[in-house]
């Protein structure tokens, strides 16, 4: 009987060190402010956009929200470019499935694109027939 007791003891004694080794996700939020000065290089466009983000941790999906208002014309392209610095321009990291104000979506990353995406290295971007290569640009940042 005493073994048991000392046994029971030893159990209750170790379940908080257990739970408290358990990890558990977060949803991290991320944004950016698109501008055509943050084009590389950069243009004059009067428009703005923003993007907005949450990445489950657990999940590994990357939910987001892209507006815009104000191109020079209908937007062609839009996606997510990366890895890059800020001033550096970087291939599609995931592709938009819409281009119209807003675009809504989610996406399983993988631990290379979460990885690049938390350290700061994506990008979202919109592109028009004026300005192929990006008219509206903004780094996702925490």
């Amino acid at each position: 009987m005493q073994k048991a007791l000392c046994l029971v003891g030893a159990l209750v004694a170790a379940l908080p060190l257990g739970l408290a080794t358990v990890a558990s996700g977060e949803t991290i939020k991320l944004q950016a402010e698109l501008k055509g000065s943050n084009e590389v290089p950069p243009n004059t466009s009067s428009g703005s956009g923003r993007a907005d983000a949450s990445f489950d941790t657990d999940t590994k999906v990357l939910t987001y929200t892209v507006t815009y208002s104000g191109l020079s014309g209908p937007a062609l392209g839009a996606h997510f470019h990366g890895p890059s610095e800020p001033a550096k321009n970087a291939g599609i990291a995931l592709p938009f499935k819409s281009t119209q104000s807003p675009i809504l979506g989610t996406a399983p990353l993988s631990e290379t694109q979460a990885a690049d995406l938390l350290a700061g290295k994506w990008y979202a971007n919109i592109h028009t027939a004026a300005n192929p290569g990006g008219e509206l640009r903004g780094q996702m940042v925490k």
